[in-house]
């Protein structure tokens, strides 16, 4: 079975449909220890609760971005995980953190990449009148919000919405696809064609992930 490590900044509640998932039966890796930047995060609570190990590396505590990810990657390391998942992991890694661990790494975003990387993605869908929005799962490579995508799904922009109804809708299928693809991965179901992610079984789900209007 595969090992995991997930990083948080925040409440974790992508870490938390991926412990669901685990819980329930759904997602066949083991989770090593949820890791987080901020000794405040809500979400070290949670996985704590549940029985997973945590730790801290503040990233506050480093003269330089070098420094910590040097200091975060030796934690890692540690654990000797197969997969490194970021979920909702609000730092920037440096190019020498994603390139030692190619290939593991993985990221959610909620945009349809390649649009609207970094910040503020729904008040940025929103400004530009988009009618379709949603999130990105993908492998992490050294251009922030950039790296071959492992799924994605969509939502419709509906005329009433704002950006906390946006969010929303979103976050609901972020907590769908996360553990979707990270099972694809523990299942070895995933292989780079050309620099494009294919799945060898693409048919529990991964086909209708459009959602309808509510």
């Amino acid at each position: 079975m595969k090992s995991i490590v997930i990083l948080i900044s925040g409440r974790g509640s992508n870490m938390r449909s991926l412990l669901d998932a685990v819980a329930a039966g759904t997602l066949p890796v083991r989770v090593a220890a949820v890791l987080s930047n901020r000794g405040d995060a809500p979400g070290l609570a949670t996985a704590a609760a549940r029985g997973v190990a945590t730790h801290i590396v503040d990233h506050r505590a480093f003269a330089s971005r070098e420094a910590f990810d040097a200091a975060l990657a030796g934690v890692i390391d540690s654990l000797a995980p197969d997969l490194v998942l970021l979920a909702g992991f609000m730092r920037i890694l440096s190019d020498g953190f994603v390139q030692h661990f190619a290939g593991r790494l993985i990221n959610i975003h909620p945009s349809l990449l390649p649009a609207f990387p970094g910040l503020h993605t729904h008040r940025r869908a929103l400004a530009e009148g988009v009618r379709v929005h949603g999130c990105t799962v993908h492998f992490v490579t050294p251009t922030l919000d950039h790296g071959p995508i492992i799924v994605q799904a969509a939502v419709p922009v509906l005329d009433g919405d704002d950006e906390a109804s946006l969010a929303a809708r979103v976050l609901a299928q972020e907590h769908r696809v996360y553990p979707l693809a990270v099972r694809w991965l523990a299942e070895e179901r995933l292989h780079m064609v050309g620099g494009r992610v294919l799945c060898s079984a693409p048919q529990d789900g991964a086909t209708a992930l459009i959602s309808p209007p509510a």
